[in-house]
């Protein structure tokens, strides 16, 4: 099937609209994120990559049509003004890695209306799983304090799609590895692994179990120890890396119960034995409060292999995101919605390290000190460079990580921090929302509402910035 019809039916039935009045002029819609969920100080921008290959591909054929006129009940031949049409627009978009905060656009596209309107909903799609997804793995990196962290979030996640984004995501943010073979191979990431509890089930022992693993396997080898008794298992394993001596990166790996204290008992009886060398791995459920734990209590694990609940950003699985109507035709527009107004006009986020964030227009002076985060990443429907990569995206997250002040950092109660507005737009919303109000609900003229940006509620009073000339605070 076609990931032109992968979307919500209300976008055809509002292009089709929109293509019968003649209403072709450019839009600009801005995708953003409400609120963080609560647990979270910062996100981590990710998904554009994927969704850029979507744009460049998009092209509505003969199937697309047919799909949509089966679904509207309608002949096909009510659909065909869709037929050939294509993305051609400008995409403007914080690129992945960066750490981003809430009302803060991820990405802006500029293009006639009816195509930033079907477009909408894989974007949101792809945009908010992924940086879910991508902001739990970075606080997992976080509380791992500098050891390993690998990906085992396949088997669990929700689709073998969003297995190869979890193995992706985890690249992202400075994962070591991943189980999932596929995602290894297509990225050029370490594959990790090591046996199940049924392999050693199936051997009549530990012992046995395990010397047949090393005779198939002549490199590094970790053994699983805790399919019967963790303490007994341990032991079985160290008599076994004893006799193949193998050397460097063997490593035993710890699944359940106390990982903590189990790690502890572990690294003693290998230190006694003489194989200090050997790593001790722990799985099991854990995400980076479970790891932050751990660390903390100063358990031996030098390793962490975390799966589930990342892979699923169990805690914060969805984002408050939108995908908002804010200029047609030259017309600057807005929502008045109860608690989810929005500010109108393109947009720009300026950023400057030890300051909060701006959020301004996309054409105004940057305020002094900063520097611009979204990038023109297309125009015409096509990329302006080549695709960027994980590795320039993991890079752009150490260097925002290192900036972020250690209250919105830590995993436990962070500190958010929220962007400031420029006056410039701040100016611009008033103007539009008092446009607005007297065409569509005069009986507001008069009474305060909702000032600032992004669905937020009602502003406190103008202050400057400590830079500048900017700043309501959201």
């Amino acid at each position: 099937m076609s990931d032109v019809t992968t979307t919500d039916l209300y976008e055809v039935t509002m292009a089709m609209s929109y293509l019968r009045e003649d209403m072709r002029a450019p839009a600009t819609f801005s995708l953003f994120v409400r609120d963080l969920p609560p647990g979270r100080g910062f996100l981590v921008a990710a998904g554009l990559e994927p969704a850029l290959d979507f744009l460049e591909g998009y092209r509505i054929e003969r199937g697309d049509v047919e799909t949509f006129a089966a679904a509207l009940h309608r002949p096909p031949k009510d659909l065909e003004p869709l037929l050939g049409l294509a993305f051609d627009g400008e995409v403007r978009a914080v690129p992945e890695g960066h750490v981003v905060f809430p009302g803060e656009p991820l990405l802006e596209v500029t293009a006639p209306l009816p195509e930033a309107q079907l477009v909408e909903t894989y974007l949101l799609n792809q945009l908010c799983h992924q940086t879910a997804v991508a902001s739990k793995a970075a606080r997992c990196v976080l509380a791992a304090a500098g050891r390993p962290v690998v990906d085992f979030s396949l088997r669990r996640t929700h689709g073998p799609g969003a297995g190869w984004q979890a193995s992706r995501l985890g690249a992202l943010v400075g994962f070591a590895a991943t189980s999932n073979v596929a995602a290894a191979h297509a990225l050029g990431l370490p594959a990790t692994g090591t046996m199940a509890h049924s392999y050693v089930e199936a051997f009549p022992g530990e012992e046995e179990a395990f010397r047949a693993f090393a005779r198939t396997h002549p490199g590094p080898v970790t053994f699983l120890v805790d399919t019967y008794d963790t303490d007994t298992g341990v032991r079985a394993a160290a008599r076994v890396l004893k006799e193949i001596r193998r050397g460097p990166g063997c490593a035993i790996r710890l699944d359940s119960g106390d990982l903590g204290e189990l790690a502890r008992r572990a690294r003693a009886t290998l230190d006694t034995v003489g194989l200090a060398d050997v790593r001790i791995v722990a799985s099991g459920g854990l995400d980076e409060y479970a790891v932050a734990e751990l660390v903390h209590s100063g358990a031996p694990i030098d390793v962490y292999a975390v799966g589930t609940k990342v892979g699923v950003a169990a805690d914060a699985p969805y984002l408050d995101a939108a995908y908002k109507l804010v200029e047609y035709d030259g017309r600057p527009v807005m929502k008045l919605s109860s608690a989810k107004a929005t500010a109108p006009g393109r947009k720009q986020v300026f950023r400057c390290p030890g300051r909060p964030d701006v959020i301004g227009l996309w054409d105004e002076d940057p305020p002094g000190g900063t520097q611009p985060l979204l990038r023109t990443v297309m125009r015409a429907g096509r990329r302006t460079g080549a695709p960027d990569r994980w590795e320039y995206a993991r890079a752009r997250l150490a260097h925002d990580i290192a900036a972020l002040p250690a209250s919105a950092r830590r995993i436990d109660d962070p500190e958010p921090l929220h962007p400031l507005s420029s006056l410039a737009l701040e100016d611009l919303t008033s103007r539009v929302r008092e446009e607005t109000e007297s065409r569509f609900c005069p009986e507001r003229l008069g009474v305060s509402g909702s000032g600032g940006h992004a669905d937020r509620k009602p502003t406190s009073p103008r202050r400057r910035t400590a830079g500048g000339d900017h700043g309501p605070t959201l």
